[in-house]
């Protein structure tokens, strides 16, 4: 009989087999963290720090005012923002009202913010400046009750403060930082927000390519921070709360960023440096500014660019910074490496947006080539026959990750049949094929879904192909992964043009630009007389994914 849950023994020495997970609400964490360091910077944007007290203290205005603008428990409130201090602000407060946070990327196309705008019903929308292009149509078309926009260098110190009048905005929209500053009530919400209570709607893709959003409760959320941080134990125990930073760069828009970065930075009262986006030469100039980190959240791509940069010697990485993680897609091995002898202990994991980011992941100071690690305290995985998806595999077999524990989502929001599909007496299907050694450590094989991962982005090809499918030249296309360097997987499109037509690349990424997220946009495109095809005339995306994969390694 194989061992039950081989890899406890191998987890870092203090790091807890089991976690006893507190039974509060996510902004707990604030209240935590401005009680016992008020006076430490909470958020550091380009050298604009606000305190832990004063975040708590804008929270509660802002959560009180939307109480009094009609969000009530349960509501749904959306959040389009990057990363800056008004998004914590913004975050916390909806939770204190009671509300569920609607995470939405706000460089989305009108198609892709109007379906989760309609999918979670959301009547309130925090947004930005930049954006209103394409949030002013989309909130008249929807008829939003609650719109507040900011400017995101309003909270950085030098620039001027915008105004609801420089704005231009709409009769009856909120300007964020004069809705804080003229609501003045700091008491606590009277609102009886439980562990159990939805928190989070966080939009994943699905198998049909519309996204599904997995609700999250405060449970969920609070759990995924506490595995997350105290699987670091191994680094963080030696430096003093005081001194804790964490960086910022992984939008908290994403789960990712979300769970490791702002939750992550609550808990441990760490000061969040912020990036609203990945600027390589403003994320060094940042870097050497500051004196110390504790936690980079990253993704492989954003550490190719440092580690090859001009400056990365003289910045002396590897007194800078203790502890790299990567998600999203997998670290090479020469990278791993390169890390290592640097000085900065590394590891990676897996997870999803239904499991809050967190499942598996790599011991600290036991690393594993190749390998995504062992499960997180209080998770438990199984690995399934990939066809019947019920059988538990032999060691040393792929199967289907199956996983189970306290950050397993609730559900998919008002989608009964995905949800009943993905969740089975509270094993989550992952769609992730993976092996386990005998040491009960995890290495993904391949996907089950099609998917493709490009910077950590998820980006599922239906969606892309169903955008080509509306050019009118195109007859037949497909998208797929394909490797790149630098992103890990790019995405490519293959296609077939109508008779008697002629078109370009460019052509065909310039339409494609209009209609999906920068990320998702096709970065090659080959034109074909025809694609690889079944006995039943389904297109082969795998043949091609593989035959790109056979030139990559040529």
């Amino acid at each position: 009989m194989f061992e039950a849950k081989p890899w406890v023994k191998y987890y870092d020495y203090n790091v807890p087999h089991t976690i006893q997970f507190p039974k509060i609400p996510v902004q707990s964490l604030v209240h935590l963290a401005a009680t016992m360091f008020p006076r430490k910077a909470a958020t550091n944007i380009y050298g604009s720090t606000m305190t832990f007290r004063q975040i708590r203290s804008q929270m509660l205005r802002l959560s009180n005012a939307l109480i009094k603008m009609g969000v009530k428990k349960g509501d749904r409130v959306g959040l389009a923002l990057p990363n800056c201090p008004q998004y914590i602000v913004a975050y916390y407060a909806a939770l204190s009202a009671g509300a569920i946070v609607v995470n939405m990327n706000p460089l989305y196309t009108h198609d892709e913010l109007k379906f989760m705008m309609e999918n979670s019903g959301l009547q309130t929308l925090f947004t930005f400046d930049t954006v209103l292009p394409v949030m002013r149509p989309l909130a008249k078309e929807l008829g939003l009750k609650n719109v507040i926009i900011t400017k995101v260098t309003d909270y950085i110190q030098g620039f001027p403060v915008s105004t609801a009048k420089s704005l231009d905005l709409e009769e009856g929209w909120k300007h964020f930082s004069e809705l804080v500053e003229s609501a003045t009530d700091e008491s606590m919400p009277r609102v009886n927000v439980t562990s159990e209570d939805p928190a989070l709607i966080q939009f994943t893709g699905g198998t049909t390519g519309l996204p599904k959003g997995a609700l999250l409760t405060h449970s969920n959320l609070i759990a995924g921070t506490l595995q997350g941080s105290l699987w670091g134990n191994s680094i963080t125990t030696y430096i003093p709360h005081a001194q804790r930073a964490v960086i910022a760069a992984i939008p908290y828009f994403h789960i990712y960023g979300n769970t490791f970065s702002m939750n992550w930075g609550m808990f441990n009262a760490a000061t969040q440096v912020m990036f609203p986006r990945f600027e390589l030469e403003e994320f060094m100039a940042v870097l050497a500014s500051v004196d110390e980190i504790t936690y980079f959240p990253t993704v492989p791509t954003m550490v190719t660019a440092i580690v090859n940069h001009p400056k990365a010697a003289e910045l002396d990485l590897g007194a800078k910074i203790r502890l790299l993680s990567t998600g999203g897609a997998p670290m090479p091995v020469e990278l791993i490496q390169r890390v290592k002898d640097i000085g900065i202990f590394f590891n990676e994991g897996w997870g999803m947006s239904e499991t809050a980011s967190v499942g598996i992941s790599i011991p600290i100071l036991r690393h594993k080539a190749g390998s995504i690690g062992c499960p997180y305290p209080g998770n438990e995985v199984r690995l399934v026959d990939v066809e019947t998806g019920l059988n538990d595999v032999k060691p040393g077999e792929p199967g289907e990750i199956l996983i189970k524990g306290p950050t397993i989502m609730q559900e998919y929001w008002q989608n009964p049949e995905e949800t009943a599909n993905q969740l089975k007496d509270g094993w989550l299907s992952t769609g992730d094929i993976a092996q386990m050694d005998e040491d009960g450590y995890f290495y993904i094989v391949d996907r089950k879904k099609d998917m493709i991962i490009a910077g950590g982005f998820n980006i599922y090809p239906r969606e892309v192909d169903e955008v080509l499918y509306q050019h009118p030249k195109i007859a037949e296309a497909v998208s797929a992964g394909v490797p790149d360097t630098y992103r890990g997987e790019t995405v490519k499109a293959f296609i077939v043009l109508k008779p008697g037509v002629e078109a370009t690349d460019k052509e065909i990424i310039a339409f494609c630009k209009e209609k999906l997220a920068p990320y998702k946009v096709p970065k090659l495109v080959e034109f074909r007389k025809e694609l690889p095809k079944s006995a039943v005339g389904k297109i082969l995306r795998k043949i091609l994914r593989d035959e790109e994969i056979a030139k990559s390694k040529k």
